[in-house]
């Protein structure tokens, strides 16, 4: 008997900059298995004015309307909406991909709540690399994990971190070193920078236990990374120059890790952890 085809996966989008914009517009041009239904923007007229062009426009919603309509959702807003976007997914034992992942340990509670009710929240790869390897290393044991990021000046200029510490970069003509310490403690200060490293830490021995410093760089154009990872399977030593989107403190890899984990959902061939 010939197979039934399974209904696509119901796909919404809370947040259209850079990243969901470019997320939309790869749905509407279509990844095997997945539909877009909706999406919510702070602005929804621009927002509606930036989807006229889909082949299959979508309704721009309030975020609390996007879950009956949707399976999964894609959060790619300010990291403080989170928990408005992410709970009613997660009470109705859906899913919840999380661009924000800083925002994960400041509202833990999410996690409980995806365990408590069968969700799921995913973290996709973003701006790194090599975490499959971080996540194959954490099966054993890892002893050390460390990170570098260095940035352009202008993706970084107003993070929290440095108003509230007074540390002034605008003029800087040499890198400055302007953190060092824990995921934990960036995810903080830097909430619109610094998602790659919670995402690392998630991977391998938590936001506590990983070393991390930020470096802002006059002379740089691309954001940068460097990881190294100390275990009992491999030492993993990684870099990588993202070139930003048009939102200088996202890369456009950004989208592209979306997309591909989407991909992932529903293919019958899987490459990677």
């Amino acid at each position: 008997m010939p197979k039934q085809n399974r209904p696509p996966l119901r796909i919404a989008i809370a947040g259209l900059g850079a990243v969901g914009l470019a997320v939309a517009r790869a749905l509407d041009a279509g990844i095997p298995g997945c539909q877009l239904v909706a999406v919510s923007a702070r602005d929804r007229e621009a927002a509606a004015a930036r989807l006229a062009g889909l082949t299959s426009p979508v309704p721009v919603l309030a975020i609390e309307a996007l879950e009956p309509l949707a399976d999964l959702v894609i959060e790619c807003a300010p990291a403080a909406l989170l928990p408005a976007i992410a709970e009613p997914f997660l009470r109705a034992g859906k899913t919840v991909m999380v661009l924000s992942a800083g925002a994960l340990l400041r509202h833990e509670h999410l996690i409980a709540l995806a365990r408590e009710e069968e969700g799921q929240i995913i973290v996709p790869t973003g701006a790194l690399l090599g975490l499959d390897a971080v996540v194959a290393a954490a099966e054993g044991n890892i002893t050390a994990v460390r990170m570098i990021t260095r940035k352009p000046v202008r993706g970084l200029v107003g993070a929290p971190y440095l108003v509230e510490n007074g540390i002034a970069i605008d003029d800087i003509r040499e890198p400055l070193r302007i953190f060092q310490g824990t995921p934990r403690d960036a995810a903080v200060g830097f909430p619109a920078n610094l998602n790659v490293a919670v995402a690392l830490s998630l991977a391998g021995i938590g936001p506590d236990k990983t070393t991390l410093e930020i470096w802002a760089d006059p002379d740089l154009t691309r954001n940068t990374h460097r990881i190294e990872v100390e275990s009992d399977s491999a030492f993993l030593s990684m870099a990588i120059e993202n070139i930003p989107s048009e939102n200088p403190k996202t890369g456009k890899i950004t989208a592209l890790s979306v997309i591909a984990c989407l991909r992932k959902l529903r293919a019958p061939l899987r490459v990677g952890t």
